[in-house]
């Protein structure tokens, strides 16, 4: 291992091109306020510089608490209202539900109140034939995947116990889904980049006016613009503060909110791939599958 010139860190010799690239995003102002990276390959570290929420429920099914093609009624008999009565855990995790958006408003306290949620998410009208199509759950996936944690796991624990108790504290994995007031001090902040740098990134890829476009010229009947506008309070494109808010750390949102270091990250992965989180008999098929979900 040799030690980077001016970044923390170590890296392979074989390994030395990632380092050199990793380099090149901060000489090329890429990178402003930091980064990390880290890399893992044949189960040894070799470059210290939507997946977790996934991970877990690949557990349950590892112990055979549930099966991704069970229906969610099953679990959740109220989940049934407005023609949701045939949505497998398969179609949740996968973005087929059509509960990428939702009707009803959703307040900082709903968010934070699972019972609440599980009202909201029970009684909302698919926004499309459920299994038919394919839609992002951008945000609805958090809720979404803690109300399957909820109901399936035997102990009835939250996606952040849940993830806890039996990934994090078993692994020495520093990874929060509900960061406690007590490791505020350790995240780092977001910031924009100024309007020099906006300019410079469109012409070193003129695509990123196509994804301007889309995200600001959707109609306002659009599942699109209903995902990005509700919840108000949670600006996922337009303010970098939705990210540096304490209130919002705390929440255990696990589609947008999961706080971990890439080492950490890198380190949680290569565990499940060593198959010592899930048995190495089903390894190969969860894999897969987690390529399908929201990794």
């Amino acid at each position: 291992m040799t030690r980077l010139d001016n970044l923390i860190g170590t890296t392979n010799p074989l390994f030395e091109k990632v380092e050199k690239v990793f380099k090149k995003n901060f000489h090329d102002g890429w990178e402003r306020e930091g980064a990390s990276i880290a890399v893992y390959h044949r189960g040894q570290l070799v470059v210290d510089l939507q997946a977790v929420g996934a991970l877990c429920v690949s557990i349950l099914v590892d112990r055979g608490y549930c099966s991704y093609d069970d229906k969610m009624s099953k679990f959740w008999p109220e989940f049934i209202q407005n023609g949701k009565e045939n949505i497998t855990i398969r179609m949740l995790m996968n973005h087929q539900a059509g509960l990428a958006a939702l009707d009803e408003s959703i307040s900082k306290d709903d968010a934070n109140d699972f019972e609440k949620m599980a009202e909201i998410l029970a009684k909302q009208k698919p926004n499309w034939e459920p299994g038919t199509k394919h839609g992002y759950h951008a945000i609805t996936y958090g809720w979404i995947v803690d109300q399957i944690v909820r109901r399936v796991d035997p102990k009835r624990r939250s996606i952040g116990a849940f993830f806890k108790e039996e990934v994090a504290q078993k692994y020495g994995i520093d990874f929060h889904i509900g960061l406690p007031p007590s490791e505020e001090h350790t995240v780092s902040r977001l910031s924009l980049p100024p309007l020099t740098h906006r300019f410079k990134e469109i012409l070193h890829d003129p695509r990123v006016l196509i994804v301007l476009a889309v995200l600001h010229m959707r109609s306002p009947t659009s599942i699109g613009r209903k995902v990005r506008e509700n919840p108000q309070w949670f600006k996922l494109e337009q303010d970098v503060n939705t990210f540096n808010d304490p209130e919002l750390h705390a929440m255990e949102q696990v589609a947008a909110l999961g706080i971990t270091k890439a080492r950490d990250l890198a380190k949680l992965f290569n565990h499940f791939l060593q198959g010592e989180i899930v048995s190495k008999v089903r390894l190969p098929f969860l894999v897969a599958y987690l390529k399908l979900c929201d990794i």
